[in-house]
């Protein structure tokens, strides 16, 4: 086949940081293929890059021949590309049709006004997307789905021979997934050529002819989506490698008293639906990790349980409910998350960080406090005059956790902790989990994409997917029960 869409050598800098490294792939027309690859690795800029809202430093775009790389936005549509946002980003003014219209207005200022065939075509799109019977309402009305159903009605209004979806599924229930896919099927049967960016291969699967999978800016895998998944280097990036558990002492697992029970938890950001009935439980003493790829939901659930965001369903500890609670109060009653993105105070030292934490002890109980941390993390120690800022990404890490530990917490809430370290600080964070786990009384839930990471920290195992847990057991069943379908 013909390629209509081919990128070379595609390259973006951002200062010091490389996003897009020497990359390329070419798309024939009547084909569909799924870019994949954890966040950060470069996916979103690579659409970018194609549709000119970044410039690349190196590099070729092709379209149907024309070097269409470093055009303006405006150019590159009109050549024949089109985009559909992750996030819906329509005119609130205006109707449903009206939308639809404006993106089919001609470009020529001497022909402004649309002719008598717009409102024809407009209709003829909306009813394509099912949003035949809404065409009235204004976007602020209508539910997120068809706010997902609006932005690829303009992105195909002038029927572009590429099209580029970025995160398709998000917030969407399985049966509009179902929906989307057969409208997203519908481009390749009418020849178009589709880049369709998502998370994960799972995702995809069903829908694209073939996967590229992309890590840290530059490609790793390609082929179908069988044989990425199976691809070592693919499995490793998003895994962490081989997966393996570590029993805990037997008299751990008996008697524990149930500390935390989440029941029926939904969230909504906006329309879209980031948790849908989701139930949980930690007993005392316990290591629960809550495993899932980026965007499952895992850090809106840590967020729900600490009080950060509203929600439906109910969060009890020991027995009481939380509704009602600030999250300071949570907090100062003993769950303490240290977050994602760590919090830290950058331009405060290690030591003041530190003193935050246990600012409600006695001078003498934060002592003991820091001493034991120090045995935890004997790097913090060295650091304690050094400004946070200047640390590295692990002993950053490190300083958020310990700063969480601080205020000794009956319940600790770990997010992502592993997010970018380097494999030296994994062992170290690994290793102080691990003495965590086997020598105190401290109960943790644990929210990780790294499975590799999370099991051997685990009593007990949840698997997060698009908004539901899909899975619960014990570490040593994930890898025959839902190891495989992780992906």
């Amino acid at each position: 086949m013909t390629a209509l869409l081919e990128v070379a050598g595609l390259t973006k800098r951002f200062g010091g940081l490389v996003a897009v490294k020497e990359m390329g792939f070419s798309i024939a027309a009547g084909e569909i293929l799924g870019l994949i690859g954890p966040n950060g690795s470069g996916k979103s800029t690579v659409m970018k890059l194609i549709m000119g809202i970044e410039r690349p430093n190196a590099g070729s775009v092709r379209l149907d021949g024309v070097e269409v790389a470093g055009w303006p936005t405006h150019r590159i549509a009109r050549q024949g590309v089109g985009l559909v946002f992750q996030h819906s980003r329509p005119l609130h003014r205006q109707t449903v049709l009206e939308n639809i219209k404006l993106a089919l207005l001609p470009d020529s200022l001497t022909r402004l006004f649309a002719d008598r065939h717009i409102d024809a075509r407009a209709r003829e799109i909306a009813a394509r997307v099912s949003l035949g019977g809404v065409v009235d309402r204004l976007p602020a009305t209508l539910p997120f789905a068809d706010l997902r159903r609006l932005e690829l009605a303009r992105a195909i209004a002038r029927n572009p021979r590429v099209v580029l979806v970025d995160e398709p599924f998000a917030g969407l229930t399985k049966h509009e997934v179902a929906d989307f896919s057969a409208l997203i099927a519908s481009f390749r049967a009418e020849g178009h050529a589709v880049l369709l960016v998502d998370h994960n291969v799972k995702g995809v699967a069903a829908l694209v002819d073939r996967v590229l999978a992309m890590y840290l800016g530059e490609p790793i895998a390609e082929g179908s989506a069988e044989e990425v998944m199976r691809n070592e280097t693919v499995r490793r990036v998003y895994l962490g490698g081989a997966i393996e558990t570590a029993a805990r002492p037997e008299a751990a697992a008996t008697g524990r008293a149930r500390l935390l029970s989440v029941e029926n938890l939904g969230v909504l950001y906006g329309k879209a639906q980031a948790l849908d009935g989701v139930e949980l439980h930690v007993g005392e003493g316990e290591f629960v990790s809550v495993v899932g790829l980026n965007g499952a939901g895992k850090t809106t659930l840590f967020n729900a349980i600490s009080g950060l965001v509203p929600h439906t369903g109910t969060v009890s500890w020991r027995g009481e409910t939380l509704a009602g609670r600030t999250p300071a109060a949570i907090a100062r009653g003993g769950i303490v998350q240290c977050p994602e993105s760590r919090e830290l105070f950058g331009d405060m030292s290690v030591r003041e960080n530190l003193d935050l934490g246990g600012q409600h002890f006695t001078r003498e109980e934060s002592a003991k406090q820091l001493e034991w941390l120090f045995e935890l993390f004997p790097i913090l120690q060295s650091r304690g005059s050094q400004a946070a800022r200047t640390l590295s990404g692990g002993e950053q890490q490190m300083l958020a956790i310990a700063r969480a530990l601080m205020m000794r917490p009956k319940l600790l809430i770990l997010d992502e902790p592993t997010l970018g370290l380097a494999p030296v600080i994994l062992e170290q964070l690994s290793r102080a989990l691990e003495r965590l786990r086997q020598t105190t009384d401290i109960t943790v839930l644990l929210g990780e994409q790294n499975v590799i990471f999370a099991l051997p920290h685990a009593d007990r195992v949840y698997v997060l997917e698009h908004a539901r847990i899909v899975w619960e057991g014990p570490p040593g069943k994930f890898a025959e029960e839902a190891g495989a379908a992780y992906l």
